[in-house]
């Protein structure tokens, strides 16, 4: 059993691949939002990653799903998008793929990941470019490869109005430890992590942390890779859920990501809509409290 047939149990699929021009699914309540402490701008706790998805080629057959997505995307109150370089085609797709409307409305995030001034400071040109926008939103560092140049270079762009936001990233538990130092030392809008209801090391040192530094935090790898909805195939969805206006296995992990009060936005990848849509219902309505959180962790482990 995969996500669609979790999914087929805990949501209208006719519903879900249907949404009206302008707007999200009738009755949807709106995105919750976290500000980004640095700024105190805004941000929906559910952004859109773009990590294999939208690694397509230039086929209309292949991108027609990804269109369909971002168009759900934003008629549902998204508007963070995390790309990179390191994903193949994903930069020039999406930046092919989103519409003047949406570009009004959008948070562009993408990454640099290489050694040297020079070498950085083209492949940040070349992803503006790519994505066909003057100033982006957030640069990070990936994977913090040679992070004392590029911050310096991400610095002088900042100042220079190219970049609104600058911050590192990782996406595995053992670099937290190196992470947490880099916050500790260096003065970023953000950091990006691995964290889920089965991987919560992030909870002892890193988002306390993050909270304390005024670092906004973007989740990565929430469902595990999908290792969290094979964990749960032969399981139907706890009552309970209902409590907390949770519908699918997929909402109730991003519930109890967001629900961590130093979490700034989750970022799922996906190329389906209905997938897409589920995603969006983890950042409206009720979270879980403490206790509830500890129920979700129980349930997936």
């Amino acid at each position: 059993m995969n996500r669609r047939e979790l999914l087929a149990g805990g949501i209208n699929m006719a519903a879900a691949m249907s949404v009206p021009a302008g707007i999200g699914a009738a009755g949807d309540a709106a995105l919750l939002t976290r500000q980004v402490p640095s700024s105190g701008e805004a941000l929906p706790v559910i952004g859109l990653g773009t990590s294999g998805p939208f690694e397509v080629s230039e086929s209309a057959t292949q991108r027609a799903p990804l269109a369909e997505v971002l168009a759900g995307f934003f008629a549902g109150g998204g508007r963070f998008i995390d790309t990179s370089p390191m994903y193949s085609s994903a930069e020039a797709v999406l930046g092919d793929l989103l519409t003047p409307d949406m570009r009004a409305h959008a948070a562009l995030a993408t990454k640099v990941w290489t050694r040297g001034a020079r070498s950085g400071l083209e492949q940040m040109t070349h992803s503006a470019q790519r994505l066909k926008t003057a100033r982006l939103d957030l640069i990070q560092v990936h994977n913090l490869l040679d992070l004392n140049t590029h911050l310096k270079t991400l610095r002088a762009w900042r100042d220079a109005g190219r970049v609104r936001y600058i911050g590192v990233t990782h996406y595995t538990v053992s670099a937290h430890a190196e992470l947490a130092r880099v916050i500790a030392r260096e003065r970023l809008d953000f950091v990006q992590f691995n964290y889920s209801p089965v991987t919560r090391a992030a909870e002892t040192r890193l988002l306390p942390l993050a909270a304390e530094r005024g670092v906004a935090v973007l989740v990565n790898r929430p469902f595990e890779d999908g290792a969290l909805f094979r964990a749960v195939r032969e399981q139907p969805l706890p009552a309970w859920a209902a409590d907390i206006d949770a519908r699918s296995w997929g909402q109730l992990a991003l519930k109890f990501i967001v629900s961590h009060p130093a979490v700034t936005c989750v970022i799922p990848a996906t190329g389906k809509l209905a997938h897409l849509r589920d995603n969006l219902g983890g950042g409206r309505g009720r979270l879980p409290d403490a206790q509830q959180r500890e129920a979700i962790a129980r349930a997936f482990g």
